[in-house]
């Protein structure tokens, strides 16, 4: 790391305008350094904006113990920083922009408003009015010889001096608002450990039939239980809905299972999932209905009737179970309840809604320094963390900008305690 000018005030390079590096660039200011974001984007939160459009989800309200148990294997490593920035704090903090917030009947917070750009709007006047100064349509390329970062920009390549830098370059999905992953060599190089970049909270392919594919894709299944034992032998069964696209599914209740169901196909080829079309029915209640004569309807028409089964629902029973089946009421009944659905891959990265994999723990001190990196801190959702949707990703993007910057700002203090 070359550092800047010594009788200046201390000069830090936030690499990314996402919520991580914003909430660093933040903290910084607010310990009296220089913060200076680069973006490769022509404008910082892009990637924030669009999560936004259907509704800002910007954290959950559920207990802690509930709230820390989303990052799975990882909530050792989350815990301090959502203990110093969680998801009561992240609430208390929008409302000092001006935002005031609520909580839905499912727990998730949101903006007043439920909009993300008035939120951002507000951030971006603080941080500007606080000095920090934003530099866009800057790609970051590395380091060169002497240590400088180096940024390609529309006039040509820039070398950039800094006591210290901040790394939040998000994950590998949606590439077109920046988030594309293509940090991960550079630091390979450095010798920092870095985990393949894989879809999190994503959809899957299945395979249908073209008859089903061009009648149901875009059509919301709901409501319905998905049931799934993972590889550990542990069995998750959640109610809500999903979509049905034109290769698989995808949506909220699809993406809650998908780090097992991706894991899963990466071991065995596929994974297997049960729908329980009518959840608010009881089995026998359904086989006794099956069962009853129909006379001269068809056999949709008796389960439109006598089960309100129709629509995409009647089309996925028709789709995935036995033709043999509709001609065994118990069988029928039992594949109301329990359809299986085998999903054969992942969606593409790109069209994932975040990423698995990335800077490696095992890198970084407690501080979320590299450790073959002195000065080199990373944030946000380029390390080696996932979590759900609902408003866990952000809390922990945000809450781990806030710990790289205290870290900055701890390491700077120690090496200049004048």
């Amino acid at each position: 790391m070359i550092p800047s000018n010594k009788s200046q005030l201390r000069s830090v390079a936030v690499v990314g305008g996402g919520p991580a590096g914003l909430m660093a660039a933040e903290t910084l200011m607010q310990g009296g350094v220089q913060a200076d974001v680069y973006d490769a984007m022509p404008s910082v939160g892009r990637k924030f904006l669009m999560a936004g459009k259907g509704g800002m989800n910007i954290t959950h309200a559920e207990p802690a113990a509930a709230f820390l148990a989303r990052y799975g294997a990882r909530r050792a490593q989350i815990q301090p920083w959502l203990d110093v920035f969680g998801p009561d704090a992240l609430r208390q903090w929008i409302h000092t922009l001006g935002i005031d917030t609520f909580v839905g009947s499912s727990g998730r917070v949101f903006p007043t408003d439920m909009k993300a750009a008035p939120l951002l709007r507000a951030w971006l006047h603080r941080l500007r009015v606080g000095g920090v100064r934003f530099h866009v349509r800057h790609r970051w390329l590395g380091w060169n010889d002497q240590g400088a970062l180096r940024f390609a920009t529309p006039t040509g390549e820039q070398c950039i001096a800094a006591d210290a830098v901040v790394l939040a370059l998000g994950g590998g999905s949606w590439a077109r608002l920046g988030s594309d992953g293509a940090w991960a060599p550079l630091l390979a190089q450095r010798g920092v450990g870095v985990e393949a970049l894989r879809p999190a909270n994503c959809g899957f392919d299945v395979g249908w039939s073209e008859h089903f594919s061009s009648r149901f894709a875009g059509h919301p299944v709901k409501p319905v239980v998905i049931s799934h034992t993972d590889r550990a032998g542990v069995s998750h069964r959640k109610k809500g809905e999903f979509i049905v696209t034109a290769s698989g599914v995808e949506g909220s209740l699809i993406y809650i299972l998908s780090a097992a169901l991706r894991d899963e196909i990466a071991a065995s080829g596929s994974a297997l999932i049960h729908l329980d079309l009518l959840p608010d029915k009881a089995l026998q209640f359904v086989m006794d209905e099956v069962a009853r004569p129909r006379g001269s309807r068809s056999q949709a028409s008796h389960l439109q009737s006598r089960l309100g089964l129709k629509g995409v629902k009647a089309g996925l029973l028709r789709e995935l179970a036995p033709a043999q089946d509709y001609a065994q009421p118990a069988r029928l009944g039992a594949a109301i309840k329990a359809l299986p659905l085998r999903l054969i891959a992942p969606r593409p990265l790109d069209e994932a809604i975040s990423s698995a994999g990335g800077v490696s723990f095992e890198a970084l001190d407690p501080q979320l320094m590299l450790r073959t990196l002195p000065g080199v801190f990373c944030a946000g959702e380029m390390l080696d963390w996932e979590a759900p949707t609902g408003g866990y990703l952000l809390t922990a993007c945000f809450a781990s900008g806030r710990a790289a910057g205290r870290g900055v700002l701890s390491w700077l203090k120690a090496l200049h305690p004048s």
